[in-house]
Order: C-alpha cells, then sequence, then structure tokens
C-alpha cells in the first residue's frame, strides 16, 4: 500500500480485487490517510481515480483530486458512522430551501413557484413525500411521515453515494435537489443554478459581488464533482 506527497511513481494502473478495484501506483496499492486500502465499488470510479494520479507532474494537490477525497472520505469517515451522516442529511427534509418562499415582490415568488413546485411535486411522487410551502423563514412543521420517507432514501445510500449526497444536501441547502441529481433528474448545474434563484435574483437587481462570485464558482465545481462521482458510481 502506498500515500505519497510527490510523484515518486512511474505507472498508474487498476487491478480488480476481492473487494472491489484498487488503484496501484507502480507496485503499490492507494491507501487512505486513516490506513485503510482504497477499495472502489466499480472500475469507473477506480479509473477516474486512477486518472487523477496519473495527472500528477510533481507534487501532489489534493485540491486537484476531488475523486480520491471523496473516496477516501467514504471509506475512512462515511463508512464507520454511515447512520450519523445519513440522519444529518434526512434533518435537511424537515428545514429544505424549497419550501420557503418570498413574501415579495410578486415577481420573485413567481419565479420560486415555476422553478421549484415540479421538483417538489417529484419527491411527492418519487418518495410518497409531500412537503408544505410557505412565505418567509419561520420554521415549518412538515408531515413526519413525509420527512421518514425522504430519510428513508437517504439511509439506503451505501457510503460512496452518501458522501456525494452529503455535498449536493448541504452546498445546496436542498435534500429535494440532492435526490434529484442522486436520481438523475437533475444534473449538478441545473441543481447548483435552483438553489441559486434567490442569489441570482438579488444580483441581477443590485449587481455582482467579486468574492461572492468566487464562492459560487467553488461551491459549484464541488457540485459537479459530488455529482461526477455518483456517474462513476453507475457504471460497472
Amino acid at each position: 500500500m502506498a500515500q505519497f506527497n510527490k510523484r515518486v511513481w512511474t505507472s498508474v494502473f487498476v487491478q480488480p480485487e476481492d473487494a472491489g478495484f484498487a488503484v496501484y501506483l507502480d507496485k503499490r496499492g492507494l491507501i487512505t490517510p486513516g490506513r485503510a486500502p482504497l477499495l472502489l465499488p466499480t472500475k469507473a470510479l477506480a479509473q477516474g481515480i486512477a486518472a487523477e494520479w496519473e495527472a500528477v507532474a510533481e507534487k501532489v494537490n489534493p485540491a486537484d483530486m476531488p475523486l480520491t477525497r471523496a473516496a477516501n472520505s467514504a471509506i475512512d469517515k462515511v463508512t464507520p458512522q454511515h447512520k450519523a451522516v445519513a440522519d444529518m442529511l434526512a434533518e435537511y427534509g424537515a428545514t429544505d430551501l424549497l419550501c420557503y418562499r418570498a413574501a415579495q415582490p410578486e415577481d420573485l415568488i413567481a419565479h420560486q413557484a415555476a422553478h421549484w413546485d415540479a421538483h417538489l411535486h417529484w419527491a411527492a411522487q418519487e418518495f410518497g413525500a409531500r412537503l408544505r410551502v410557505q412565505a418567509g423563514v419561520m420554521p415549518i412543521e412538515q408531515p413526519p411521515d413525509s420527512v421518514a420517507r425522504l430519510g428513508a432514501a437517504v439511509a439506503a445510500c451505501d457510503a460512496f453515494h452518501l458522501t456525494a449526497l452529503h455535498d449536493l444536501v448541504t452546498i445546496s441547502g436542498s435534500l429535494v435537489l440532492g435526490l434529484a441529481v442522486l436520481r438523475g433528474r437533475l444534473n449538478a448545474d441545473e441543481a447548483f443554478d435552483l438553489s441559486r434563484l434567490d442569489a441570482a435574483w438579488q444580483a441581477n437587481l443590485w449587481g455582482k459581488d467579486d468574492e461572492a462570485q468566487r464562492a459560487a464558482a467553488n461551491h459549484r465545481r464541488d457540485m459537479r464533482a459530488a455529482a461526477h462521482m455518483l456517474d462513476l458510481l453507475k457504471e460497472a
């Protein structure tokens, strides 16, 4: 097994193992920061991680290796506390971004309804989870059975899917949008833009803030990386 800070290897390849697929740098397989074997559930994900290591020129920069970082988290952090992570994400179902609407102006109210209502309707059909909508930021008491059904969908995810879902939900603030990407209803950019509906509206009115734009670009990148991981988990 191996973990490196700079490039000292010449070849990178994927090797099937009994428990999945491993990525080898020369003759040594990658391990996680917690020193567990980095075993991936699909060959496609292993190849994606191998490509990140092959692309290293001199020094290893974790910021350039989102698949490797996510896989490490899935193995070291999510697997041993799966229920805690799933429960935390399930809580977003009770406070979903899409359920909190503007009280004014009328144009924004209509804009939110036009873009968000269809996804709440999808959640009601897909999971049997009908969520209530109201204007303002006061807490909404959502139907317990709806929250429980959304939570069950989260709990059914394995550690790798749950890791990707974590970023999709926490960045967007919406469990519905995260599950929509997980189920293939939305892509990462669509979900991110829906989560930024209010911010984009304000930016159109008052102008764009450079710092906010940079932060948004980083969040969009992270959501794309999470969705890419989900795509690789679909492939054999």
